[in-house]
């Protein structure tokens, strides 16, 4: 076999640095740029799904982070006024996964797993300080322009995939549409050990409000009980001091959740929210994965899951192709599965869950929160609602996309 140039990433994040997992486990030289200095600590996902577990497996990432987050068997869906409305038990999928759980664990601890696993494999780089601010190709190649502290750098590859998140560089090379909507209000994050267990509070749960919905989650962290870290919406018309000031924060959490003593909290931030995919995933030999690719709120922790799926998916058909046993028309199999997964899954369930959270209308709101009594009663249903949620679904249905 010709050696040929080693396949370009760009975006040292987790979706980045799997699929580069992916293809140097295979054989395939990589190297990862990135913008940043070192890896970057992102507070936002930290939810993995069941499909995406077994997806890590092979990679030597699973067993780590296993080792690291808590396992969530059950998650609740609430109203504000009247509590508990349903409780899911992921134990039902025990027979489609040998995860049957959520695993929490910040995605910023998988960066660093990735990337140990990733220096032991040869002709494997990840390259810190490189900014990519242009992505050519030709029939026979890429070329990615790089900013780098000692100037402008051209560096060749085979391939090159834009895993450089929702404002890729790569995305905007290629003249790709980003279609869809930024949602008008943001998201604000905040963590505290307070535990809300003794609440009645599983490891995840989402409380239905017409005014404030929330999101939360408990998250691993250095002591008994955790950090539990909630989710609110905000007015779009406020501004972001204002947001994260301690007696706006305090106000939020006292309002969710009223106690005596204010809440100690560890962190806090605030971001925008949208519902936007690509217009196509793959442009001859540059390609689109991640937040590059999609990008949808959090409700249902989609975002992260899906964009390791696009790694792995990626990966196990660009490494057939750099070995000269497959066509490269394979990639274009790529942009059909995972480009109709984040239209016609992701981003409907996504847009599905924000609105049964928000409901105004109190007969929508009834209708909705009883089909989620009914559904969790009943096994089968329940089953059903659960390889949705799971993403096990998805999976299957991209694995059906010819």
């Amino acid at each position: 076999m010709a050696e040929r140039d080693p396949v370009l990433i760009v975006g040292a994040g987790p979706v980045g640095l799997v699929a580069a997992l992916g293809l140097a486990r295979q054989g395939v030289p990589v190297i990862v740029l990135e913008a940043e200095d070192d890896l970057t600590i992102d507070l936002r996902a930290g939810t993995f799904h069941p499909p995406t577990l077994e997806m890590m497996a092979p990679l030597g990432i699973t067993e780590r982070l296993l080792a690291m987050g808590i396992q969530v068997p059950h998650w609740q869906m609430r109203d504000r006024r009247t509590g508990v409305v349903a409780q899911f038990d992921l134990g039902l999928l025990s027979r489609d996964t040998p995860y049957p759980f959520r695993l929490h664990c910040e995605q910023h601890k998988l960066t660093p797993v990735a990337r140990d696993l990733l220096a032991r494999l040869p002709g494997t780089a990840v390259r810190f300080g490189c900014r990519v601010v242009d992505a050519t190709q030709s029939a026979d190649g890429v070329v990615a322009t790089v900013e780098t502290r000692a100037g402008i750098e051209q560096i060749a590859g085979s391939y090159l995939i834009g895993a450089d998140g929702g404002r890729s560089t790569v995305r905007k090379a290629l003249g790709v549409a980003f279609e869809g909507f930024t949602w008008p209000e943001r998201f604000l994050v905040v963590s505290t050990e307070y535990d809300l267990a003794p609440h009645g509070f599983t490891g995840n749960a989402y409380v239905a409000d017409p005014d404030e919905w929330v999101a939360l989650f408990k998250m691993p962290h250095l002591g008994p009980p955790g950090l539990w870290r909630l989710v609110f919406p905000v007015a779009p018309a406020l501004s972001e001091d204002e947001i994260l000031s301690a007696a706006f924060v305090e106000a939020r959490m006292q309002a969710f959740l009223p106690r005596p003593q204010p809440y100690a909290i560890a962190y806090k931030s605030i971001y925008r929210v949208h519902q936007r995919v690509a217009s196509t995933f793959r442009n001859g030999r540059l390609l689109l994965a991640g937040d590059a690719a999609h990008v949808n709120n959090p409700l249902g922790a989609m975002g992260l899951n899906s964009g390791i799926h696009d790694a792995v998916n990626l990966a196990a058909k660009l490494d057939p192709v750099w070995h000269g046993t497959t066509d490269a028309a394979v990639l274009d199999h790529y942009d059909r599965q995972r480009r109709h997964i984040a239209i016609e899954y992701v981003q409907q369930i996504t847009i599905r869950n924000k609105h049964l959270l928000e409901a105004r209308d109190d007969a929508v709101r009834a209708s909705q929160l009883e089909d989620l009594r009914r559904t969790a009663a009943d096994p089968a249903l329940a089953y059903d609602f659960l390889l949705k949620s799971s993403m096990i679904a998805s999976v299957r249905q991209a694995a059906a996309i010819a």
